[in-house]
């Protein structure tokens, strides 16, 4: 597995950029298996790359049709509810390109059709994936193309937060999440071992908030106290963030500047 760490000057950049990597990686997939799968994330970056890539002229590149949609976490909110990943990444992309509703894998919200039952949706989220996993002799989740994830401040990523009990969980695939640190409480969210199913997963993150933890993860930190530091893909690890979230590490750490 390789890391690799590209900064960028700003996080306007690192979004038009990612939004450019994206659409890359989706049509390298394409052109060498016919379809592609990717998990996406939340946060002020994650949904800004999906609206550059809406406006981008090289959206119309992707296959959407063959393209599986899926999401690395989800507040349990109702479905209208405007915090729900699932509704913001609608809102910016998915709703304005050609996807295949039976290829877009949505987190049940608090309203759907396990009720405010947040352990039963992420059970029901951890069968999905093993149906869809074994269609390719695997067990427990698809190898995912590609996995894009955001972080907090303190290190937590998905909607794992450092010393919670999802940090922990070892034997699961997507865990319900409660009492969050932070708004909204409960949530869900696939599980670190789950995460580094993936062929490739990128860590998208900007602002100076999130220097030290960025610091922290990429020193060797411990993935309970950084939950961020435990998360690799299984060919390649791309760290895509901006100068204020790259200020603590040395500069030879990152040699790739955007």
């Amino acid at each position: 597995m390789s890391r690799q760490i590209v900064v960028h000057r700003n996080a306007e950049s690192l979004a038009a950029a990612s939004a450019a990597r994206l659409v890359t990686k989706l049509v390298d997939v394409q052109a060498a298996k016919g379809s592609a799968s990717v998990v996406l994330t939340g946060g002020g970056v994650g949904i800004a790359m999906l609206e550059q890539l809406r406006r981008s002229p090289a959206c119309d590149a992707v296959d959407w049709a063959n393209v599986d949609i899926y999401w690395g976490d989800e507040r349990f909110v109702p479905a209208d509810d405007p915090e729900r990943n699932e509704l913001q990444a609608r809102q910016a992309l998915l709703d304005h390109v050609p996807v295949d509703p039976e290829r877009v894998h949505a987190m049940a919200p608090s309203d759907g059709p396990f009720g405010d039952d947040p352990e039963a949706a992420a059970a029901a989220y951890a069968e999905l994936l093993d149906e869809h996993a074994q269609r390719s002799h695997h067990r427990g989740v698809p190898v995912f193309d590609l996995l894009l994830l955001g972080m907090g401040g303190e290190g937590h990523t998905a909607s794992i937060f450092p010393e919670s009990p999802a940090v922990y969980a070892v034997n699961s695939t997507v865990v319900a999440v409660r009492n969050c640190p932070k708004p909204p409480p409960t949530r869900i969210s696939l599980t670190l071992p789950a995460i580094r199913r993936a062929a490739e997963v990128w860590v998208i993150t900007a602002g100076e908030a999130k220097a030290d933890a960025v610091a922290l993860a990429l020193s060797g930190a411990g993935e309970v106290q950084i939950p961020v530091a435990g998360v690799s893909g299984q060919v390649r690890t791309r760290w895509l963030i901006d100068t204020a979230a790259a200020s603590r590490i040395p500069r030879a750490e990152f040699p790739l500047l955007a």
